[in-house]
């Protein structure tokens, strides 16, 4: 039988608080230090210990990161989930399940192969505490799993060894239940199994991180000073990793004082209010949240709209409405992000596709904020906030200087006859500002969430209203001009394809299947809204557009529709929202039957 090499979905269930998660990282982490592109998926449940958790990783030497349908190999470990867990194999895929009790007849499948190890029989002589054999079952199949894809043993136990350095006690047993495994495996099982891995260099330079980790991290790079937040899942990581980046690079190493402010809030409410008053008083400063946070915050973030007071808010993602499916992905924030708060009120969003991205885009949003006076929220999800993710590695230019926008300094006040905070002199909707204490006699003015005019005095004057609002819409076209520009990829096609965010994890796959079909795309990656020149110039030039998303609503369409004028009619929805990851194979599906159903011309038809 002829090796499939670097290509299958691997997927572990197991019950949650079982330990498991370090054996599962383990497995992916040793992939990738073989130069092979893995992708990882948590998919973890939102309540106690003790329910069902799955650790799904997709190997994929063409380098395709995106969520895959079906399973080549499950390793099952979770009676409750059994059921489920052996019909989601594909035929031909493999079972490795502890046969220390034999397979029900129930569960018998004809088209796929069983890989049957007793794991409990095996460790009961090794291990004299129950926890002990509990914990060390998950590290026996992944010595067992080492010998079966023809895994480098050295990489696992190397990885052992790191990663219990310091509990030097805990590195033996460890590796005594790896060699088990992979011994069991050499003498009782066909090893390696057709399926298996093999040494790459397809990684290249390429990291794994988390995007919340990069997010923290691209925060501190940034110049924020003030974190405020109040746990939610899937955020919380935000913040705690921004605190553990400061306390190695923000501590004054002669006296030890903190060079940031670092705060738990009573409330959503709360610490985004501490982040507009940071802001006010000339900090750099961000709040991290999920869905149910922004409907919270939507009051204060319509009161520095209007009073123009730079903010940033990280909005990690997840299935809503209301508590919804908290532990589980989506991209369902986007109209309630863009118009947060009541009334003309709008918000720039960033929408980073990897850790990079989130690195990257942490700094960036820091400066729109700033220069622009308004809050920015930037939109990542579950997908990639809390799984490990293959990124480029994290730049950062040291002759990169914050730009903090129009801040008058002491002396520009002095050569200024009159200042009006909310004047617009320059043409672009952004008045200057001034943060307190810089001059003793000017500069001063009262912020307020009331109607104003431009030397910031209360007035309900209809002219001086509409003025204000008129300004603020300028400053809208200025944001387009400052967000970053969506990659577009153009073959000179009348049907495109258009995403954002994690959406673009599975897109390459998608495009090659269709390729094959005859269907080629050209692809516009929309990185933020408001929607740039180039957004608006690809959905003018084709006929055809289908808009990718992960929410039932089209929130983005709705976006496109509403801002650009765009006809209806040419965009089409590709709409996944169960929970999980959108698929490649999902896309090509609903892609290639609008192509069926509508008789649309495929290229090499055309060429014939």
């Amino acid at each position: 039988m002829s090796s499939n090499i670097n290509d299958f979905v691997i997927r572990f269930a197991n019950v949650n608080g079982s330990g498991s998660a370090s054996a599962n990282g383990m497995f992916a982490k040793a992939l990738f230090r073989m130069g092979i592109p893995v992708a990882t998926r948590n998919i973890f449940p939102s309540n106690i210990q003790g329910l069902p958790t799955w650790f799904e990783v997709r190997v994929s030497e063409k380098g395709y990161l995106g969520r895959r349908e079906g399973v080549d190999i499950m390793v099952a470990m979770n009676a409750e989930t059994f059921a489920e867990d052996i019909d989601s194999i594909l035929p031909g895929g493999y079972l490795l399940y502890d046969n220390s009790k034999p397979l029900a007849k129930e569960f018998v499948r004809h088209d796929i192969h069983e890989i049957g190890i007793p794991l409990a029989t095996m460790l009961l002589p090794e291990f004299a505490d129950p926890k002990q054999r509990s914990l060390f079952k998950n590290i026996t199949y992944l010595g067992a799993l080492a010998a079966l894809l023809n895994i480098e043993f050295d990489v696992i136990t190397g990885m052992v060894s790191t990663q219990y350095k310091g509990k030097d006690a805990l590195i033996e047993p460890n590796i005594r239940a790896l060699e088990l495994g992979r011994n069991y495996a050499v003498e009782y099982l066909s090893a390696p199994l057709p399926l298996q891995v093999r040494r790459s260099d397809a990684v290249g330079d390429r990291i794994m991180m988390e995007g919340n980790d990069a997010a923290g991290l691209g925060s501190l790079y940034g110049g924020a000073t003030v974190c405020a937040w109040y746990p939610i899942t899937p955020s919380t990581s935000v913040a705690e990793s921004f605190e553990n980046h400061c306390k190695k690079l923000r501590i004054d190493q002669q006296s030890g004082h903190k060079n940031y402010a670092f705060m738990q809030a009573e409330d959503e409410l709360a610490a985004i209010g501490i982040v507009i008053g940071s802001a006010w008083n000339g900090a750099r400063s961000f709040t991290a949240t999920s869905g149910p946070g922004v409907s919270l915050m939507s009051e204060f973030l319509g009161l520095a709209y209007f009073a123009e007071i730079p903010a940033v808010v990280w909005d990690i993602q997840r299935s809503g409405p209301s508590t919804g499916m908290p532990t589980r992905t989506q991209q369902g924030d986007l109209i309630g992000a863009a118009y947060a708060s009541h009334g003309d009120t709008k918000h720039p969003l960033l929408f980073p596709a990897n850790p990079k991205e989130c690195f990257d885009f942490a700094a960036d949003a820091l400066d729109l904020a700033d220069r622009l006076q308004t809050p920015v929220l930037v939109l990542s999800d579950l997908e990639l906030g809390m799984n490990e993710s293959l990124s480029e590695p994290l730049q950062w230019d040291d002759a990169r200087r914050y730009d903090r926008g129009k801040v008058l300094s002491a002396q520009q006040l002095d050569e200024m006859e009159s200042f009006g905070r909310y004047l617009d002199v320059d043409g672009d909707g952004v008045g200057y500002r001034t943060l307190p204490g810089t001059h003793p006699e000017k500069g001063a003015f009262f912020t307020r969430g009331t109607s104003r005019d431009e030397y910031a005095a209360y007035t309900e004057s209809p002219d001086a209203y509409q003025r204000n609002m008129e300004r603020l819409q300028l400053k809208w076209q200025t944001a387009r001009q400052l967000v970053p520009s969506a990659e577009i990829v153009g073959r000179g096609g009348s049907v495109g394809v258009l995403y954002f965010g994690t959406t673009s994890l599975p897109i390459p796959e998608a495009l090659d299947k269709l390729a094959v079909k005859g269907i080629h795309l050209d692809t516009c990656r929309v990185r933020a809204f408001p929607f740039g020149d180039e957004v608006e110039a690809f959905v003018a030039e084709h006929d055809l557009i289908f808009v990718v998303e992960q929410n039932r609503d089209a929130q983005m369409r709705t976006l496109l529709i509403n801002e650009l004028q765009t006809n209806p009619a040419k965009l089409i929805s590709i709409l996944y929202f169960a929970g999980l990851s959108i698929s490649a194979d999902f896309i090509d599906a609903q892609i290639s039957a609008y192509y069926e159903e509508h008789k649309l011309a495929r290229l090499t038809e055309v060429k014939s």
